[in-house]
């Protein structure tokens, strides 16, 4: 089994999520607060950082990483995103690396974030074709 985890409404009208280990998150629709849309791209965007973190790390040191930006194409009319955008920016600008280092890093960055991509595809559990559409649907540039 999973990790356990559960979310109460507060007062104010916004949502805490927390779980069995101790995690806490805040969420709602005011500003300032994070959407369960926002949230989405926040496990997006924490799914190919964490899957990236090893190959970013055994080229350029340990404590490097990279800063991953997520956007996403919101139908209104059906309620739900569309597609969404990954940039995987990685700063090896003091590493010294050769066109040809820089190339393999992101190749190597790549793979380990396709790699990860299977949790990604839960987003529509039970559907065998998630993994497929999910994979058409993002987009991925790392500079």
């Amino acid at each position: 089994m999973g990790k356990r985890l559960w979310v109460e409404r507060n007062k104010d009208g916004s949502w805490d999520a927390f779980s069995d280990d101790g995690a806490h998150i805040k969420f709602g629709k005011d500003r300032g607060q994070f959407t369960p849309g926002d949230l989405m791209k926040v496990a997006l965007a924490g799914c190919a950082a964490l899957s990236s973190q090893f190959a970013i790390e055994h080229t350029l040191g340990e404590g490097k990483g990279a800063k991953i930006v997520v956007d996403g194409t919101y139908d209104p009319e059906n309620d739900a995103y569309t597609g969404f955008e990954e940039q995987v920016v990685i700063d090896a600008s003091d590493a010294g690396l050769s066109e040809e280092d820089a190339d393999k890093l992101k190749e190597r960055v790549t793979r380990h974030i396709d790699k990860g991509l299977h949790g990604q595809a839960h987003l529509r559990a039970g559907d065998p074709g998630a993994h497929e559409r999910h994979r058409q649907a993002l987009r991925r540039d790392i500079n």
